[in-house]
């Protein structure tokens, strides 16, 4: 007996409402509006009046509300894209889900593992869901790595590197709401490595254990400024993870060496096909190489990857990517990251669940540096 065929996506596009008009959300908008047979923006809200009027005639948004609630009571769209600072994603993330509405929030999706698995709960079965902005998963290098690692044709991983080596001066942190456990959740463990991570994750899967050290260097703020890290994968997989605000040469790069073929991706802030390369094993030149042009291309890791995937997902009534549990297991290693370098040992997943002061909060209920 086969299975039914899938719902027949709506004929509408979906009606989609922007929260929070800063630097980000013109990518969310920008992407929202070139693919116009899936979605149309219908609202937006932002605190700042004068903000929300550029941007709403910028981009000829006909609906504008400086309240979430309003929005949401009037508007009643089918997804809300949170572009606000990370420390309003539970509430307005919740807002959303209470009143029906899937929402996809921007990094970090929350501050703490607490906020976000009280926002999953908040899910239902069948909608409203939640979906987290990672879009280094979206990219064809990426989505080419991956089906490769699933269909074993680099063979085992086995070492891997995943560096977000970036600057930022003293005056990025002086702005009142970064560099705090309050409003950021962390430094740029948090706000910055964590699409690296992310991707380091999508290829490899499960961690295991983590072992870390954390320090503020040369930044006056409450958080750290630099991160080391090792850690340790199910599928017996090792990787070191660097996550940087001091490194003037910035480069973003994640090398994954199996045994068949190394692996590499060098960018800054988002990868074409071109930021990939592959180095075949001895032995295993033709038969990579083979693999590695046969596989997905022509997709850059910009907003527009994930959305696309995101509006298909809902309009097919499907949980969108990226998902509630893989969110999670890519904040569950950055709170790992956090305990293992204030308590100067190694710490596993089992460990970050209800009860530990890291799974309230990243810093443990402290500034350990």
């Amino acid at each position: 007996m086969h299975p039914p065929d899938p719902a027949p996506a709506p004929a509408d596009p979906l009606r989609v409402a922007v929260v929070g008009t800063g630097n980000i959300a013109r990518y969310h908008v920008e992407a929202l509006q070139s693919l116009p047979d899936d979605a149309v923006v219908v609202a937006a809200a932002d605190v700042n009046p004068d903000a929300l009027a550029v941007f709403t005639d910028r981009y000829g948004i006909p609906e504008r509300f400086t309240s979430l609630d309003r929005l949401l009571g009037e508007v009643r769209p089918d997804l809300v894209h949170l572009c606000t600072p990370p420390g309003l994603h539970h509430g307005q993330a919740l807002a959303c889900l209470r009143a029906g509405v899937s929402a996809l929030v921007e990094k970090p999706p929350a501050l703490s593992l607490a906020e976000l698995e009280d926002m999953a709960a908040a899910e239902g079965a069948q909608g409203p869901y939640l979906a987290t902005l990672f879009q280094h998963r979206f990219g064809s290098g990426a989505r080419r790595v991956r089906a490769l690692v699933e269909s074993g044709a680099l063979g085992r991983p086995l070492v891997a590197v995943c560096h977000t080596l970036w600057f930022r001066d003293q005056s990025y942190f002086d702005v009142p709401w970064r560099g705090r456990w309050d409003t950021e959740g962390g430094g740029p463990t948090m706000g910055h490595g964590i699409h690296q991570m992310d991707l380091l994750l999508a290829l490899l899967g499960d961690w295991t254990e983590v072992s870390a050290t954390a320090r503020r260097q040369a930044r006056v703020m409450e958080t750290e400024d630099v991160s080391l890290a090792h850690v340790s994968f199910a599928n017996g997989a090792v990787a070191t993870v660097v996550n940087s605000v001091l490194s003037p040469r910035e480069e973003s790069y994640v090398r994954v060496d199996f045994e068949r073929a190394t692996v590499e991706l060098r960018h800054l802030y988002g990868y074409g096909d071109d930021d990939w390369t592959l180095t075949p094993a001895p032995g295993f030149e033709d038969a990579a190489a083979a693999a590695w042009a046969a596989g997905e291309s022509g997709v850059a890791s910009g907003h527009r990857a994930q959305i696309a995937q995101v509006l298909a997902a809902l309009r097919a009534t499907e949980p969108p990517p990226v998902t509630t549990a893989d969110a999670l297991r890519t904040l569950r290693l950055i709170a790992g990251l956090y305990a293992s370098a204030a308590q100067r040992r190694v710490v596993t997943p089992s460990e970050l669940r209800r009860g530990s002061p890291y799974y309230d909060r990243m810093h443990g209920g402290g500034t350990p540096w």
